[in-house]
């Protein structure tokens, strides 16, 4: 089987989007979000999951060239890898798994975690953070955005990624709303946006306002298809699978560490004289608790 057959009908499936009926939508957003639940369902349970009919698939995939379901979905299977990829040392797994109580799902969502962060990381391409740092450290202003339970990454991200990037905000700021904090965007400005399904009113709505505005537009996600119409300069692409109901973010902050370290790196001397700086004035002000010395 030709290897790059899964790699070009994504992105086929990216491409045709937003020209897509609203089932077929659909369609191609479940294949590309659930590669690997895709390689291995029925296309009665395909369609179940993504609530659409067994005949939208079929036509999505005449869509693409291909006259069955199942020639559609075999690159996928052929490419399949398991969603519990190998971890060095897992015996302490297998002991928390036998406990009575509590041992199995604390298992099962320490090696979900696991699993987010290798997959989330392996998606990264050196060339692709290479050209994101580049685009935050040379912009004018470096907008950061995102609402709800992303802005938990966006809040430690900014902390500490404003030490080296003098140019970082993050937005909203106070009462007002993003939109207001982009009025003055423009080209030499960047929004960096945070959002995974359900994606944020707010965070999409803002997005599309930078873009009119000419900014240039950075998702961290989790699909390839986020709003049919908006392109992003630039998409890094996460895992969120998670063991309970809510998405797992570990593979997400795992891609903003490693942004981090690329900034300061990158940033050079500049950079680490700012946080030289920021930590010469915590010191000097008693940030940070020490133990009263002994009399």
């Amino acid at each position: 089987m030709d290897p790059t057959l899964k790699n070009r009908l994504l992105s086929g499936l990216k491409d045709q989007a937003p020209g897509l009926s609203p089932q077929l939508r659909l369609a191609a957003k479940y294949v590309t979000d659930n590669q690997a639940d895709f390689g291995l369902d029925s296309i009665r349970e395909t369609a179940r999951k993504a609530r659409v009919s067994t005949f939208t698939f079929v036509r999505l995939a005449r869509l693409m060239g291909i006259d069955r379901f199942d020639d559609f979905r075999e690159p996928f299977r052929h490419a399949l890898v398991s969603l519990t990829e190998h971890v060095e040392g897992r015996d302490w797994l297998d002991r928390w798994r036998s406990a009575e109580v509590g041992g199995a799902s604390q298992a099962d969502a320490a090696a979900n975690s696991l699993a987010v962060v290798q997959r989330s990381l392996q998606r990264q391409s050196p060339e692709k953070l290479h050209e994101t740092v580049q685009m935050l450290l040379s912009a004018r202003t470096v907008f950061l955005t995102a609402m709800r339970a992303s802005f938990g990454l966006a809040y430690h991200f900014h902390y500490v990624a404003r030490m080296a990037l003098r140019s970082m905000e993050l937005i909203p700021r106070h009462m007002s709303t993003a939109i207001d904090e982009l009025n003055d965007a423009g080209p030499e400005d960047v929004l960096m946006a945070i959002t995974f399904t359900p994606y944020s009113h707010e965070t999409m709505e803002a997005a599309a306002f930078a873009k009119s505005k000419g900014t240039k537009l950075i998702f961290v996600t989790d699909s390839e298809i986020v709003a049919p119409g908006l392109e992003a300069d630039m998409t890094l692409l996460v895992s969120t699978l998670s063991t309970h109901h809510f998405a797992c973010n570990s593979g997400a902050m795992a891609l903003m560490e490693v942004l981090l370290a690329m900034i300061f790196t990158e940033g050079g001397p500049e950079a680490h004289k700012r946080i030289a700086q920021y930590e010469t004035l915590r010191r000097d002000h008693s940030a940070y608790w020490s133990a009263p010395k002994k009399q």
